[in-house]
């Protein structure tokens, strides 16, 4: 890659750091300091499988995915953070999955790591907002060496991952927004969010499972749902029904 870069006019280093030791990462974030004079872009992108039904799946197997994808992003992030918080500019791009987003048979570890890097970009997008820091996640459906004994071979050659090139350079531009997830693959690009629903209110007597079970159907009602954008606003949101609830009461 380092060739092919310079064979284009362009400069570039190779360094091959275990993303999970942050000694390597912090060696590797030096060099590119000492290369470069500053880093604007980081896209955590390391990746490993370790597939395998729950029940089937060992500690090591569990450790080493959560390790590489999670803990690896983590890492990296934390190496370029307070660079990018001192000359006031950054953007991170993680990488997730549909795995950790919807869910997918043979990969509680790679869809918990993988939802770990979401849960991580939402808090990093609240703290880098004042340093011009933007935050998001790529979740690419592509055919690599993960994939290619999941994804059927006729839909491989629909699936280059250069489709999701432009998606992955646009997060990493000026221009980037911040806290999205952006999905791509095959030509089609779009963002998934998570929304909550407006729920109801209960009583004090009525708070029973029997209650809640009753108005299902009400509590999972989507109409109306809405995107917070930190914990406080669901936090808030409960409190002040609960205010306008006594508040009707003591009337």
């Amino acid at each position: 890659m380092v060739a092919e870069i310079e064979a284009a006019g362009g400069i570039a280093i190779a360094n091959g750091a275990n993303v999970a030791d942050r000694a390597q990462v912090d060696a590797m974030v030096k060099q590119t300091l000492n290369a470069f004079g500053r880093i604007d872009v980081l896209v955590n992108n390391a990746g490993i499988l370790r597939d395998r039904s729950f029940g089937k799946m060992s500690g090591e197997e569990w450790d080493a995915v959560v390790a590489v994808h999670l803990t690896g992003s983590a890492n990296c992030s934390l190496a370029v953070w307070n660079q990018m918080k001192e000359q006031n500019y950054g953007r991170i791009v993680m990488t997730t999955s549909t795995s950790g987003i919807y869910g997918n048979f043979g990969q509680a570890n790679y869809g918990a790591a993988k939802t770990g890097v979401w849960g991580l970009m939402n808090t990093l997008h609240i703290e880098g907002a004042k340093n011009n820091i933007h935050v998001n996640c790529i979740s690419p459906t592509a055919a690599t060496r993960m994939t290619e004994d999941v994804i059927p071979a006729d839909a491989l050659s629909l699936l280059d991952p250069k489709w999701v090139t432009p998606a992955v350079v646009y997060l990493g531009s000026r221009d980037a927004p911040s806290r999205n997830i952006l999905l791509a693959g095959a030509g089609g690009y779009t963002v998934a969010k998570l929304m909550e629903a407006e729920g109801i209110f209960l009583s004090e007597e009525d708070r029973t499972p029997e209650m809640i079970a009753r108005n299902w159907s009400s509590i999972t009602d989507m109409n109306g749902s809405v995107e917070h954008l930190q914990g406080n606003d669901h936090v808030m949101k409960m409190v002040q029904k609960a205010l306008a609830e006594a508040a009707t009461g003591s009337g």
